[in-house]
């Protein structure tokens, strides 16, 4: 079986683009991710379009429709915030197969505003036996869960969006790039006890796109630039007794990781960067200990050592996150590789990472059911 190389990568900067639509938005992101590499859409061999709210209309074909139409397989795929890593793992396993030898993973986005809930259920949400299927409720319990095991302070979950908020400063292509002192954190309108307005992932438009080649093509192109996907992995919730969160956050995550650690033969200690879920700044904690970046009850004291921020021993959302980077659903997966591709080939200009030569990115999609991405790179 052929591994699997990133030789093209592009992504608009997020925010809001009321005059587009969302297959423009990935069309664009395909064409940068195409000039990147020096391909053209009729060198692709199979696409893979992720959205969640637009999942329905055709994205990938639409797409096309904007930068050409070759009749290759085209395949929409929709797995909530995993969507876009999801449309990635299938690029690899067609890479792996050794049925194509240039595939393209294109993930686009426009965000419905204001709030996100999670999908409908029938009869009453197991978790709104609690409170609410809302999104910032779920995340909100999920920490205070970790606080009462771990004594998790209110400061060190706020601390995740101070960090990432600076990181974004950083990133032209982030959507808000505003530093927030841990008081502004603080004192910002209250969401859901412990998470506050500036805790809470930026709900934005977006797109990002990436070009997946065999070895031998890579070869072919020159490894100078190409980036190995040495390990990735796609799981969905096993089954648990109830737990004091009644939907998980964690396990779905925790296999993912393992698995993703055994394919590219690689453990957490060889980590350069992460690029992870912080679709509330709970979930960064909750996922330090998930990807096994720390201990069991020590995420706190990580981001307090400074660790997770640039410069740190292992830094995390360099990028801004989502918290400030943005997050459009569908583009959210792909865009994390993105910024991980950027680091690796040491062009990631203020925010890099010196000496990045292994990185991951995670995503987490969660509501009534869950799907986890994980994904290992390493430079060519």
């Amino acid at each position: 079986m052929s591994d699997a190389y990133i030789v093209g990568a592009g992504m608009i900067p997020f925010g809001r683009y009321p005059d587009r639509t969302y297959f423009q938005l990935a069309a664009d992101a395909t064409l940068m991710a195409l000039d990147d590499c020096g391909l053209s859409i009729k060198d692709v061999g199979v696409v893979y379009a992720s959205s969640t709210f637009n999942a329905a209309s055709m994205l990938g074909q639409k797409m096309l429709q904007q930068i050409g139409q070759t009749g290759v397989p085209v395949i929409n795929v929709s797995n909530a915030c995993a969507s876009g890593a999801t449309a990635v793992r299938e690029a690899f396993v067609a890479i792996k197969s050794g049925l194509y030898d240039v595939v393209l993973a294109v993930g686009a986005e426009k965000n419905p505003r204001g709030m996100l809930a999670g999908s409908p259920v029938d009869g009453p949400p197991p978790e709104g036996l609690f409170g609410s299927v809302s999104m910032p409720a779920l995340f909100a319990e999920a920490g205070m869960v970790h606080a009462n095991a771990y004594g998790t302070t209110i400061e060190q979950f706020a601390q995740v969006a101070v960090k990432n908020h600076h990181h974004a400063t950083m990133n032209p292509k982030a959507a808000y790039r505003k530093e927030t002192p841990l008081e502004m954190v603080l004192e910002s309108e209250m969401i859901a006890y412990p998470l506050t307005k500036l805790m809470c992932s930026a709900n934005v438009d977006g797109a990002a796109a990436l070009i997946l080649v065999s070895e031998k093509k890579a070869r072919e192109l020159g490894l100078n630039r190409a980036v190995r996907l040495r390990g990735s992995a796609l799981a969905s919730d096993p089954f648990e007794p109830r737990n004091p969160d009644m939907l998980d956050p964690n396990s779905v995550t925790r296999l993912a990781v393992t698995q993703a650690y055994e394919m590219a033969g690689v453990g957490p200690e060889d980590l350069d960067l992460v690029e992870l879920h912080d679709c509330f700044a709970t979930a960064e904690i909750l996922h330090y200990e998930n990807l096994g970046l720390c201990g069991e009850g020590q995420a706190g004291r990580l981001i307090d050592s400074g660790a997770t921020a640039l410069g740190g021993r292992i830094p995390v959302n360099v990028s801004g996150g989502l918290l400030s980077k943005g997050h459009p659903i569908g583009a959210t997966g792909v865009a994390n590789m993105v910024e991980i591709i950027d680091q690796l080939r040491g062009e990631a200009g203020a925010r890099q990472v010196d000496g990045a030569k292994i990185g991951m990115t995670h995503v987490l999609g969660f509501g009534t059911g869950s799907a986890a991405g994980v994904h290992i790179f390493e430079k060519a």
